[in-house]
């Protein structure tokens, strides 16, 4: 089995690292497949798989890197895992749409996490779900429930993922592939289709809520003192 995080987030949006970092850490935490999910955008993604095929060319097994997406949907965030960047509309069903045209892998991050951006009971109105994030270390307990009995209803495979936004904070939740090894993107969406994962659940520590809060609390006033010097 292969331990995947498939929610980290790095400073091409609100994340602490830039994705090479974030390959030492998840290398560190024994982490073998990681999605990079930036918030609207592919390119801390992009990045990362790029670095993790030029140390997989130097014969190191390394860490590989699924790009992906946080995207604010209509409705709310969805998880969007795919090969290469890909232009998707906000509208949810046009999205999975979309994302399926283009061989991607869709799942409604934190569905009963309100607070951030959750698509609440919208998830059992959309067709196409290849997965519900039903575990997420920085979400309530019983949003994640509501999660896991979501996904049990719509007959779905569950992710658990550590929403990542402080390196260290990789694999705080984490999910199984069962696959022997995963040599390309391709093996890891098409195990997440065919419901060849078992979610792993975890929660952060007090001092790493301290450590999340303490750098959302420095994100913004990055951003609203680059806003100023605009």
């Amino acid at each position: 089995m292969i331990v995947a995080d498939l929610h980290v987030h790095s400073s091409y949006s609100d994340g602490r690292a830039g994705p090479r970092e974030i390959l030492r850490y998840a290398a560190l935490k024994g982490v073998g497949v990681i999605a990079i999910t930036d918030h609207d955008t592919f390119r801390g993604g992009l990045e990362g798989y790029r670095l993790s095929r030029e140390a997989a060319g130097t014969g190191s097994p390394g860490v590989l890197v699924v790009p992906g997406i946080e995207l604010r949907s209509s409705g709310g965030d969805i998880l969007v895992y795919c090969e290469g960047e890909v232009d998707l509309p906000r509208e949810i069903q046009l999205l999975i749409d979309k994302a399926h045209e283009s061989n991607c892998v869709v799942a409604p991050a934190h569905p009963f996490d309100t607070w951030r951006h959750g698509i609440g009971e919208l998830i059992y109105e959309y067709k196409g779900w290849d997965a519900v994030e039903v575990w997420n270390s920085h979400a309530p307990r019983g949003a994640n429930r509501k999660a896991m009995e979501a996904a049990r209803l719509l007959g779905k495979p569950g992710l658990a993922s550590s929403d990542a936004h402080v390196p260290e904070h990789i694999g705080s939740a984490y999910t199984y592939i069962l696959l022997d090894n995963a040599s390309s993107i391709v093996d890891v969406l098409e195990a997440i289709r065919k419901g060849l994962v078992k979610p792993h659940p975890g929660s952060l520590s007090v001092r790493e809520n301290i450590e999340r809060f303490s750098w959302s609390i420095e994100y913004r006033v990055r951003r609203l003192a680059g806003s100023k010097k605009q």
